[in-house]
């Protein structure tokens, strides 16, 4: 195995007659370095091999002058089994992947949505940013911050029903900021109706989802026909107007 520090005094004390150049198994420039020995810019030529030599990498002169294989990121033994190793792929593994990149394209389409929601707000086109917020909870029904937001777009279109419910949907899910619920302009059409003073005292929670209670009362004193009631009561049910418990309280209630 040739030797830099070697070949660098080589080039420095002899290398005008290209004793370095045959070290280094470069036979033919040795040749011509020893056939112009007598130039004095063969001289120069031999200094600058020297200084180049000693200035070089370890890695870089093996590779170079000994046949180092080239190293990418590890030993050429990691290289080689990194290499070799069969191409298996774990189904877990890919499952896991699938599920984190699916769990990314939802959640920047909520974003999506939730930011063109926020900048119609903005621009007071509420109604096109309740159009957003929704599309928003459709992919991620527990974002506190969607229900918030959806709660003042209804609450300034006077929807007191819908605003409710929201805004109850995001205490459920872990909204704390109540002052914000007593003090946001934008729920001051919320405030002013009769029903509040109970929503706040029942922790800014419905007693019921609103709707629901007057729905199934009208449900069952408008309608005369039984299988009209229970036809109502499926509507209600696939809406999400009423639960699973709630549809089975009320069907027993027509049934008798």
């Amino acid at each position: 195995m040739k030797d830099k520090n070697a070949a660098g005094i080589l080039a420095l004390f002899l290398g005008w007659l290209g004793f370095h150049r045959f070290y280094l198994g470069q036979t033919g420039l040795g040749v011509v370095y020893l056939m112009f020995c007598w130039f004095p810019v063969i001289w120069l030529i031999a200094f600058i091999d020297a200084i180049s030599l000693f200035a070089m990498d370890q890695q870089r002169f093996d590779e170079k002058y000994n046949n180092a294989p080239p190293v990418f990121g590890g030993s050429p033994t990691d290289f080689d089994r990194h290499r070799n190793r069969p191409n298996t792929v774990d189904r877990h593994d890919l499952k896991r992947q699938e599920g984190a990149a699916l769990k990314t394209a939802n959640a920047s389409l909520t974003n999506a949505h939730k930011k063109r929601g926020l900048e119609r707000f903005k621009d007071f086109d509420y109604t096109g940013a309740i159009e957003d917020f929704q599309k928003s909870i459709e992919i991620a029904p527990r974002d506190i911050a969607t229900h918030f937001n959806l709660a003042c777009a209804y609450s300034l279109t006077e929807n007191a029903k819908l605003a409710f419910f929201h805004l109850g949907q995001a205490v459920e899910y872990g909204f704390k900021d109540f002052k914000k619920i007593k003090e946001h302009p934008a729920l001051a059409y919320l405030r002013i109706q009769e029903e509040f003073d109970s929503f706040e005292q029942n922790g800014f929670k419905p007693p019921n989802t609103p709707g629901k209670p007057a729905e199934t009362e009208d449900l069952l004193n408008t309608e005369p026909n039984l299988l009209d009631q229970l036809k109502k009561l499926g509507e209600l049910r696939e809406k999400g107007l009423l639960t699973e418990k709630e549809f089975d309280e009320q069907k027993r209630k027509l049934l008798g």
